[in-house]
């Protein structure tokens, strides 16, 4: 359990997520693409998936620079800032945190912020959205996934994307992270150079005869869920969401 779960317990307690997050870590990447929830003992209980983001180191050590240049020549104050593209004070960054879901009965849909699907739980598609994190706190996005309702899930697609904003993955630090109910966490890190794109696949869960895989994705496109969608062959029907104030 992360230390913010502590801060706000309130949070996910209408969650039964039980046992304790574990100190090892496995990250998956390029080299290592995929592990399987079933051989790691983890494919029961509720799995947390866990979207967080920050603004790219580079950013502020220029900010720092910047604000060390004026101590050193105060002039520098009264003289306008030279505006450019991508900084901080540019960007208001609102990544989601979204899942495609298909079940065995040949049912699918979406759980997203975009829209207020947030999902079910204990009913199908055994997936919820905890709630919309529009600020990038330190908590972030979380979905759950009821893996004792495995049997009823063919595959999963999570993926991000960028609402009603410019785009800038290239400006933002984003991390996905999996607590399964017992075993190691499990990393994802979208640490790829994508400056215009506005989607990303972070990853897919498929149950193939009963081993449920995680495969790493980190696939980015320049459209939204329906470019997601084409790429991943789903076949849903999309129009423009929007979503309420905050």
């Amino acid at each position: 359990m992360a230390f913010w779960d502590n801060l706000f317990p309130g949070r996910a307690a209408q969650f039964d997520m039980g046992g304790s997050a574990a100190s090892n870590t496995i990250d998956l990447t390029k080299r290592r693409p995929s592990v399987s929830l079933t051989k790691q003992g983890a494919a029961t209980g509720n799995l947390r998936v866990n979207l967080s983001w920050r603004m790219r180191t580079s950013d502020l050590e220029g900010r720092s620079r910047q604000s060390g240049r004026l101590l050193r020549n105060p002039s520098q104050f009264f003289k306008p800032e030279v505006v450019q593209a991508h900084t901080q004070g540019m960007v208001n960054v609102d990544l989601d945190l979204g899942c495609l879901y298909e079940l065995k009965d040949g049912s699918k849909g979406v759980v997203q912020p975009l829209g207020g699907f947030f999902g079910d739980l204990n009913g199908a598609p055994y997936v919820k959205l905890s709630g919309d994190d529009r600020f990038g706190g330190s908590s972030g996005e979380t979905i759950f996934v009821n893996l004792d309702q495995r049997d009823e899930i063919k595959r999963l697609l999570f993926f991000v994307y960028i609402y009603d904003q410019t785009p800038a993955f290239d400006r933002t630090h984003a991390k996905i992270t999996l607590y399964p109910n017992n075993g190691p966490r499990i990393e994802i890190e979208l640490d790829e150079r994508a400056p215009q794109a506005r989607s990303c696949a972070v990853f897919s869960v498929d149950n193939i005869k009963g081993d449920l895989t995680v495969r790493r994705e980190v696939r980015f496109v320049y459209g939204f869920q329906a470019e997601l969608d084409r790429l991943y062959g789903w076949g849903l029907q999309w129009g423009r969401g929007y979503k309420t104030k905050a």
